[in-house]
Parts: C-alpha cells; sequence; structure tokens
C-alpha cells in the first residue's frame, strides 16, 4: 500500500479504521456497513463448468486430469490451450485465450476453471477478470484509480452467463500434484457437509490488526448474530489475542503476513484472504502469497495481483462473501460475488466447493 497512492482512495482510507465504508461509491455501488444479501435459489453445478488446461505446462495438465476425473466433467467441457508458463502473458495472448474459451463452450457452460497457477496476471490486471469482464484500458496507468464495477457483484443470479453474459473464472491453482490433490479431494468433502446431520460447527473468523493501511475491512465485519445459524458461529477476533482457529470455514484479515496459518483447524471448503497489495502474486514476494491459505488447508482465496490502494471494493466483502456461501453457493459463486471492483484481483481455489449446499 503506497502511502502516496493510499491519498487518492477516494475517501476509503481515513487516518485509522474509518473507511467511508457507507459512502464510497464508484457506478452506484457503495461500499455497505449492513449489506442486504438477495435471496438466490440454485448453485453451479460440475456440468456447467469448464476447465481449460495448458497443454505446454505439465502440471497444468495433471492437475487438469485429476480434476475432470473427481468432478466428471465431459470430453466437451475441457479445453486444451498452450500458454507461457510466466506470472504474467500480453494481452494478446489472454485475448486469445478468450476468443478460445467462448468458441469451445456453448449456452451451458456458466463458468471456467483455468488449471494452473502461472500465468495469472495480464499487465496489472488479473487474468481471472481479464476473461471473466475484459480488459479496462487506462488502469495500469494508475491502479489506485476506481476500476470498473462487476454486474456480478452481489448478483441474485445463479446462471451469470445467460443472464449477464460473462463466465466467472478461478485458476485451480496449485505448486504441485499433491497439493492440487489435496485441494481437488478437499472441495470434494465439502460438498453439503455442513448441512448434514451430525455437521461439525463451524466458525467463521474476521480477525482486526494493529495495521492501519490493511485493517480498513474491519468496517464491514458481520456483528456475531448477523449471519450466524447452526452450524455457524461469527468470531470477531484481535490478531495476537485470539486462539489458534479451530473448524475454521472463514478467515478474513487485513495484514501482510498472516502468522500461525499450521495452527488453523480448516474445515473443507474453507475460505480464507488477507487485505494486502501483493497477495494475487502467486509466484511470492515481500508479501504473503494467496497460496499460502491453500497450502495450510483453504479451498479458495484472494489476492491483489498490482498495487490496489485499500479501496474497499477491491476486496472480497466479508458479509457477501459470507452470506451468499451460506445460501449453498459455490466458492466461485461466492468470492466473485464479493468483489465490487474485481479488475485487479485473482481468484483461486476449487471452484465447485460448497459445504452449505442442500444435499
Amino acid at each position: 500500500m503506497r502511502a502516496a497512492a493510499l491519498a487518492m482512495a477516494c475517501g476509503v482510507l481515513a487516518a485509522g479504521p474509518q473507511p467511508a465504508a457507507a459512502a464510497a461509491a464508484q457506478g452506484g455501488q457503495a461500499v455497505q456497513r449492513q449489506l442486504p444479501i438477495p435471496l438466490v435459489r440454485g448453485r453451479l453445478n460440475a456440468s456447467q463448468l469448464g476447465l481449460v488446461v495448458n497443454a505446454a505446462d505439465p502440471l497444468s495438465l495433471r492437475i487438469g486430469e485429476m480434476y475432470a476425473r473427481a468432478r466428471g466433467l465431459r470430453p466437451e467441457q475441457v479445453l486444451r490451450v498452450e500458454l507461457p508458463s510466466t506470472p504474467r502473458i500480453p494481452l494478446a495472448d489472454a485475448r486469445r485465450l478468450r476468443e478460445r474459451i467462448d468458441a469451445a463452450f456453448g449456452p451451458r457452460i456458466q463458468a471456467v476453471a483455468l488449471a494452473w497457477s502461472q500465468p495469472y496476471a495480464v499487465d496489472c490486471q488479473s487474468l481471472t477478470a481479464v476473461l471473466t469482464l475484459g480488459h479496462q484500458s487506462g488502469l495500469c496507468e494508475d491502479g489506485c484509480r476506481p476500476s470498473r464495477p462487476s454486474p456480478y457483484f452481489n448478483a441474485r443470479t445463479s446462471m451469470p452467463w445467460r443472464d449477464l453474459g460473462l463466465r466467472p473464472t478461478m485458476l485451480l491453482a496449485a505448486r504441485d500434484p499433491a497439493l492440487a490433490r489435496a485441494l481437488i479431494e478437499r472441495g470434494l468433502r465439502s460438498d453439503g457437509a455442513l448441512r448434514q446431520v451430525g455437521a461439525p460447527r463451524a466458525q467463521a473468523y474476521f480477525v482486526a490488526t494493529d495495521d492501519p493501511l490493511r485493517n480498513v475491512r474491519a468496517a464491514l465485519y458481520p456483528a456475531p448474530r448477523q449471519l450466524e445459524r447452526p452450524p455457524l458461529e461469527i468470531r470477531v477476533e484481535a490478531a495476537g489475542r485470539m486462539a489458534p482457529p479451530d473448524n475454521a470455514i472463514l478467515y478474513q484479515t487485513g495484514a501482510a503476513q498472516v502468522e500461525g496459518l499450521a495452527q488453523v483447524k480448516w474445515l473443507p471448503g474453507a475460505l480464507a484472504d488477507h487485505l494486502t497489495s501483493g497477495g494475487g502474486r502467486l509466484e511470492g514476494g515481500v508479501q504473503m502469497s494467496a497460496l499460502r491459505w491453500l497450502e495450510a488447508g483453504a479451498t479458495a482465496s484472494y489476492g491483489s495481483v498490482s498495487e490496489p490502494c485499500n479501496h474497499l471494493q477491491k476486496f472480497p466483502h466479508p458479509q457477501a462473501l459470507l452470506g451468499h456461501y451460506l445460501q449453498g453457493a459455490t466458492a466461485i459463486e461466492a468470492y466473485w460475488k464479493s468483489v465490487a471492483w474485481p479488475q485487479q484481483g485473482v481468484f483461486i481455489g476449487e471452484p465447485l466447493a460448497a459445504p452449505f449446499a442442500a444435499p
């Protein structure tokens, strides 16, 4: 979070944890302290998911093979392409990839999984956003400016391609086959697990920090009991004063590094992310990569691939993320519906995980 750029954050940043959470807006989208969550009937299923595999990357081929078998994808749901396995690819390559996706997948396919962790970006924008919403010209001249609103934010639909003309995209990301297999298995085990008789008590952790630049999202954390229902309990905690999270189904915080991930007991299907500038730089750096959440045991995550400043709209809204997941949405739906301005953020994980789905 650059200090000079933060001053341009349109009021989202104050000199402490006082963001303009009820007033910061672009394109009519405000960051609301109490966000109404629309009732959505249905969710995405395996027959509606397209899978893209990079034939030039042996790891991508392996991940794609495992995932197609695990989720029972038909051959026509799998698209093989060839891309450089680099963190960022040129815009021309991304546009050709989007054309291939649109040509290969018919109207039944509502969402797309990419079986790799690299590439994840197109200049300053995420590959998942460019494939879903298109490229936003001029954004890279100043990544701290507001980016385009997503029509999928907090949307009522469970059919995004049919109703909105977009296919939300997520990276099925892992550094090796063993981590990929574990991620896929967590997704499978999660399906409907928290709607079954005798389901474990799940905990949603919203953790405040003493980092004034990254803790701004704490103003949007739901109050205990706001979204609670059996078997879910909401915990709003302060970092450094909390016991190791137990039976975590959601974990959100604001920090460049998150300590103690090895002590977290994750439930299958857990979502987790940290508000910081470079969490979406999946190859790692001075800030923690969002891949660390998956390697620790979470099932999906999100992070910024370039300096976004701390606009709240550029990060998952806690109430939207939990509210849609509780209705039975899949991980890809809940995460995409929680980010109002996703152009600089990459979505990663097992897209079809749905622990609160009806059996």
